[in-house]
C-alpha cells in the first residue's frame, strides 16, 4: 500500500488547474460583455490582475511537488534528453506565445483588441497555445517521470483542448465567415494545412522581435533553472505552502 499523501499533491494541483482553467476560459467567455462596461484597458487589467498571479501560483506549487507521487519512469541518465528537454522547451515556447498576442496589451498599455491571426505561426497551427502546451508536457514529463507530472499534463492539455473548441466558437461568434475562412485554410495539427496545400509558410514572417524575444527567455529560464532547488525550499517552507499541504 502506498502511504494515504502520495497523491494528495496532484488532487491539489488538479484543483488549481481547474479553478485557472475557470477564470480563465470564463474570463474570455465575458470579455466582450464585460469591456462594453468597465472598457477593454480596465477589464485587461482585472484579468490579468486575477490571472497572472494565480498562474505564477500553479507554477511555484509545480516546481515544489515536480516529484511527488510514484516515480514511472526516469530517462534522466540517457544520452542526448538533457538537449532533447531544451530544444523542445524551446519550440513550446515559440508555439506558446508570440503570435497569439500584443504583449504590450497585458498591461493595457496598448488597447486591448480581439484579432484574427492568419500569419506566422498560425500557417502551422491554428491554435499554437494548445500545441505548445502538449510539446511542454512531453519534454518535461519523460524528464520527470512521476505520477504527479503525468495528472499536471493531464490537466493543462486537456484544459486547452476545452480552449481549442471555446475560441474557435467566440471567434466564430465574434467573426463570422471571417474567421470560417481562416479555418478553412488552417489547421490545428501542426503542418497538416502545409502538408495539403492550404497554407505556405512565409518565413519572413517569423523573423520578429517577439521571437527573438522567447528565444532570450528560454535561455535566461536556462540559467535560472540552478536556482530552482532553493526557491522551492524557500515555497515549501512558506505559509501558503501549509495551507496547500
Amino acid at each position: 500500500m502506498f502511504p494515504e499523501d502520495t497523491h494528495q499533491s496532484s488532487f491539489v494541483m488538479l484543483l488549481l488547474l481547474l479553478i485557472f482553467a475557470v477564470i480563465h476560459s470564463g474570463g474570455a467567455a465575458l470579455r466582450i460583455r464585460a469591456e462594453a462596461i468597465v472598457g477593454p484597458r480596465i477589464w485587461r487589467l482585472l484579468f490579468a490582475s486575477v490571472s497572472i498571479p494565480l498562474a505564477v501560483l500553479l507554477i511555484l506549487y509545480f516546481l515544489a511537488h515536480r516529484y511527488d507521487g510514484l516515480r514511472l519512469w526516469n530517462f534522466q541518465g540517457v544520452p542526448g534528453m538533457i538537449p532533447f528537454v531544451w530544444i523542445a522547451t524551446a519550440i513550446s515556447f515559440l508555439f506558446l506565445y508570440p503570435a497569439t498576442y500584443n504583449l504590450l496589451e497585458i498591461p493595457a498599455i496598448a488597447k486591448p483588441q480581439v484579432r484574427l491571426y492568419a500569419q506566422g505561426i498560425i500557417r502551422i497551427s491554428r491554435h499554437p497555445q494548445a500545441i505548445g502546451q502538449v510539446i511542454w508536457c512531453i519534454a518535461h514529463g519523460l524528464w520527470l517521470g512521476s505520477s504527479f507530472m503525468v495528472v499536471t499534463s493531464v490537466g493543462l492539455i486537456a484544459h486547452h483542448i476545452f480552449a481549442i473548441w471555446h475560441g474557435d466558437k467566440r471567434l466564430r461568434a465574434r467573426f463570422g465567415e471571417e474567421f470560417e475562412e481562416i479555418k478553412r485554410n488552417t489547421s490545428i495539427i501542426p503542418f497538416l494545412a502545409v502538408i495539403d496545400g492550404r497554407q505556405k509558410l512565409q518565413w519572413k514572417e517569423f523573423l520578429r522581435p517577439s521571437q527573438f524575444g522567447i528565444l532570450v527567455a528560454v535561455t535566461v529560464f536556462w540559467w535560472s533553472h540552478r536556482f530552482i532547488p532553493v526557491g522551492t525550499e524557500l515555497f515549501l517552507s512558506s505559509k501558503l505552502q501549509e495551507v496547500l499541504a
